[in-house]
């Protein structure tokens, strides 16, 4: 193994496990650094893009203020993401939902994604 991919999965191992989907609507946590002061500034919105390329991992979260469509790229692992929390699961059937961009109102609503309870699961034998 390469001493680079030894480093990576070390860092990536440190950081604490990010799972959400495209199409899932996401507070994004970012530690803003303003003087010597530091805060937490919260961004709300859809995950329209996710990048993975191991510590170089990426995603996309876009929302609409005041009428204008704002898109943010965090990276997954970097050390400004706070925290990162679910508002809700969107159930989608592609990976890059880019076709948001040219919607706006109720067209831009992505389904809320119900998962299936214990009790209902197909055994698999």
């Amino acid at each position: 193994m390469d001493i680079i991919q030894t480093l990576e999965a070390e860092q990536m191992a440190d950081a604490p496990e990010r799972r959400f989907r495209v199409g899932d609507n996401v507070k994004v946590h970012v530690r803003i650094r303003e003087g010597e002061k530091e805060r937490v500034q919260i961004f709300e919105g859809v995950v329209i893009d996710i990048h993975r390329a191991g510590i170089r991992s990426s995603f996309t979260v876009r929302k609409v203020s005041y009428s204008v469509g704002v898109e943010r790229i965090f990276p997954l692992y970097g050390p400004t993401i706070d925290k990162v929390e679910f508002t809700r699961r969107g159930k989608v059937r592609r990976a890059r939902l880019n076709y948001l961009r040219k919607l706006s109102g109720k067209a831009a609503r992505i389904p809320e994604r119900r998962e299936i309870p214990e009790s209902r699961k197909p055994i698999s034998g």
